[in-house]
């Protein structure tokens, strides 16, 4: 196949949206309450989480922009046939790609600043190309990797992988992560979705966290005490001062000796949507466990503005007191593309 002399950014959008279709379930129409003309949403991201994550980075080592196009074209083409297995894969296009395609980016695609306590590794950050993996069996995870993998080896070389779980829970619980809090409580749902997730597109940004949490030192604080790092009770997840896992925080109810009961340094408290106007991103974390003292969550959050993950971010570096427990060792963020329509397949808007 040769290369056009141009590739218009709608193009490889539409293109590889399609790519976002191959798994048994991994794009679909939208909602009703996230409707919209012309938006078609990828799966893997406002759905239920299935037990088991596999996230795969890919770069392009096609040199020279024909080349380049070239080698883009042949991937996607060869990965419209989805992998077999009941599997969603979810893409992400990192701002690089854009680049090296010398293509427009999305205006909010950018990465992320440097934060206080980062210890980033490079070999394990960034990708032209991140790939969310998720289904019931880790191994049907691996499976549809090494099928992508292989087909693009032409093309595109892997970056770095990470799998993840959740450990057992009902269908209705919010999972926990390896501090055995609850870890998701308030995602957007409903109107929200297209409010703060979706573009008018079905669009959306993944930004990705690999934070090693050390879990023997925090879990051997008293109970109390983990309380106030996180700023909900263990048991239930209902935040200090509620009852429920569902209730408001409270962020002004102070104690009789003029405390906040929700602290000043606490995760939830940093982390609220009140300092950010409301404007919430869609959580959908993973634990990992990669043997010895290397453990933790792998944070994964999809946002229409990546902006509100820096915001809040720099808000946690600089007071959390759960970074006495934490590390972020790996980041990664990337445009994730809007579904295929019906009768699409993968390259035909590039003729």
């Amino acid at each position: 196949m040769t290369a056009s002399p141009s590739l218009p950014r709608r193009s490889l959008l539409a293109t590889a949206a399609t790519l976002a279709g191959a798994g048994s379930c991994a794009s679909r129409s939208p909602r009703p309450d996230d409707q919209r003309p012309g938006r078609r949403v990828q799966a893997g991201i406002a759905e239920a989480q299935p037990r088991h994550v596999l996230l795969a980075a890919y770069d392009l080592h096609a040199e020279g922009r024909g080349r380049a196009v070239d080698a883009v074209r042949r991937t996607l083409a060869a990965w419209t046939k989805p992998p077999t297995g009941r599997v969603t894969v979810t893409v992400a296009v990192g701002p690089d790609l854009y680049r090296k395609l010398d293509l427009p980016a999305p205006a909010g695609l950018r990465e992320p600043p440097g934060f206080p306590g980062d210890r980033l590794e490079q070999r394990r950050c960034g990708g032209d190309l991140v790939v969310q993996l998720c289904a019931g069996d880790p191994l049907v995870c691996r499976r549809a990797a090494a099928h992508l993998t292989a087909q693009a080896k032409d093309a595109f070389g892997v970056r770095w992988r990470q799998k993840g779980f959740l450990p057992p829970h009902a269908a209705h619980e919010t999972p926990r992560n390896l501090f055995r809090f609850k870890d998701g409580t308030e995602n957007p749902t409903g109107d929200e979705l297209a409010r703060w997730v979706w573009d008018g597109n079905g669009g959306t940004h993944l930004v990705y966290r690999r934070i090693r949490m050390d879990v023997d030192r925090f879990t051997a604080l008293p109970r109390g005490r983990q309380e106030e790092v996180i700023g909900r009770t263990r048991a239930d997840g209902a935040p200090l001062g509620g009852r429920t896992e569902r209730d408001e925080a409270d962020l002004d109810a102070k104690t009789p000796q003029g405390r906040y009961v929700i602290p000043a340094d606490a995760h939830l408290r940093l982390a609220h949507s009140r300092f950010d106007d409301g404007a919430r991103m869609l959580r959908r974390g993973y634990s990992y466990d990669d043997g010895g003292h290397d453990k933790g969550l792998l944070f994964i959050a999809f946002m229409r503005d990546p902006e509100l993950f820096v915001r809040v971010q720099q808000r946690l570096a600089e007071r959390d007191a759960m970074n006495a427990f934490t590390e972020h060792r790996a980041s990664a963020v990337g445009y994730v593309l809007p579904a295929p329509g019906r009768g699409e397949d993968l390259g035909d808007r590039l003729a």
